[in-house]
């Protein structure tokens, strides 16, 4: 049982980065999958949920600039960020509750 995020990066203020988070162990399209992010000395805050049906939800701070989506055929969750600003920058984790297992998180870095 496992999730494995990728994508981040560092990008300027302003850009566009794709964060991927692929399951492995679990029965994915039944399951609600989260983002969660975690800034330097802050605590762990959620980012979107992508629920079983095309159902979704996002932090206030990210809405209109986030879009979560998954691919239940390929067991992949995704959170595509576009007019990335400096306080997006974080370690970002995707969350399988119903499994309560957490990715290893990866890391976005936004420049001013």
């Amino acid at each position: 049982v496992q999730l494995q995020a990728s994508g981040g990066g560092l990008v300027q203020a302003g850009g566009s980065l794709r964060l991927s988070c692929a399951a492995s162990g679990i029965i994915f399209s039944t399951n609600a999958m989260l983002w969660y992010r975690q800034a330097p000395g802050k605590k762990r805050e959620w980012v979107a949920t992508a629920n079983r049906a095309d159902d979704t939800a996002y932090a206030d701070s990210v809405k209109g600039r986030f879009t979560v989506y998954r691919d239940n055929t390929k067991n992949t969750l995704y959170l595509q960020m576009n007019d990335l600003k400096p306080e997006d920058t974080a370690v970002y984790y995707c969350h399988a509750p119903d499994w309560a297992i957490w990715g290893q998180g990866t890391q976005v870095t936004v420049s001013s």
